[in-house]
């Protein structure tokens, strides 16, 4: 499945870019895509990530990505 992947704050860092393409199935297909692309650097960040698909949280590995989804990383906020 075809998905954009946008990054923010700190992923946004680790992974050098804004957004980009990626075709998985599933949210654990897309989290090992994810760290080959991008390094260690992104796996210590994806480790504390909230993800969002098509907006809506998503923990499980095994959610699956639906064709022309978005997928948001997002890395813990500080502040209140």
């Amino acid at each position: 499945m075809n998905v954009t992947v946008r990054y923010f704050a700190g992923a946004r860092a680790a992974a050098g870019i804004e957004e980009e393409p990626a075709d998985a199935g599933t949210l654990g297909e897309l989290r090992t895509q994810l760290v080959a692309a991008h390094g260690e650097r992104l796996e210590r960040v994806l480790t504390a990530c909230s993800f969002l698909v098509n907006g809506v949280a998503a923990k499980e590995e095994s959610v699956p990505l639906p064709a022309g989804g978005t997928v948001d990383v997002l890395p813990p906020f500080a502040g209140g």
